[in-house]
C-alpha cells in the first residue's frame, strides 16, 4: 500500500489513519508554516468530505481534503485544500498525484481553493484561474482560484 493513493470519507478513516493526517497537517501548517488558525474544522467530520492521501514508511506522506461548500463561491460548490506534503517528499509529485484523482472525479464541476500565493502554479496546471483580489490568510499571502469545470 506504500505509495498508493488512499481516497476515504471521514467514517471510513481509522483512528490511526486520522491520527497520521493529523500528525502531517500540524507538522505543515502549525511547526513549518506557524499557522496561528484553527486547521481541524466540521468540515474534516462531513459525512461528504473526502479525504485523500499518499502513505509510506514514515506515516501518511502527503494529503488534501475535498469539501463540500455551505455556500457556493465564484459559482463552486465544491472545495479542495489543506494540501500537505511532509517535507522530506517534496519535490516528487505527491500533489500532483493527489490533485489527479480529484479532477478525475469532480472535474465536470466548478471548484474552488484558496492556494498559498507561491504555489498558484501548480493548480494553474490543472486549469485553475486566479479570481479576485489577494488576502492574507492566517498570515501567509493568499489567492483564490477557480476551476471552471469541463
Amino acid at each position: 500500500m506504500a505509495n498508493e493513493i488512499v481516497m476515504k470519507s471521514w467514517a471510513a478513516l481509522t483512528k490511526d489513519e486520522f491520527f497520521e493526517i493529523a500528525q502531517l497537517r500540524c507538522e505543515v501548517f502549525f511547526v513549518e508554516q506557524r499557522v496561528d488558525v484553527q486547521d481541524f474544522d466540521d468540515a474534516d467530520r462531513a459525512p461528504d468530505t473526502v479525504h485523500l492521501y499518499i502513505r509510506d514508511d514514515r506515516g501518511v506522506a502527503a494529503y488534501l481534503r475535498v469539501i463540500s461548500l455551505p455556500e457556493p463561491e465564484y459559482g463552486a460548490a465544491r472545495a479542495f485544500g489543506r494540501v500537505a506534503v511532509r517535507a522530506d517528499r517534496r519535490g516528487e509529485g505527491l500533489a500532483k498525484r493527489l490533485i489527479e484523482p480529484v479532477i478525475a472525479r469532480w472535474g465536470s464541476e466548478p471548484m474552488v481553493l484558496h492556494s498559498q500565493a507561491y504555489i498558484t502554479p501548480l493548480y494553474a496546471g490543472f486549469g485553475f484561474e486566479v479570481v479576485g483580489e489577494p488576502f492574507v490568510e492566517a498570515g501567509i499571502p493568499h489567492r483564490t482560484m477557480l476551476r471552471r469545470g469541463a
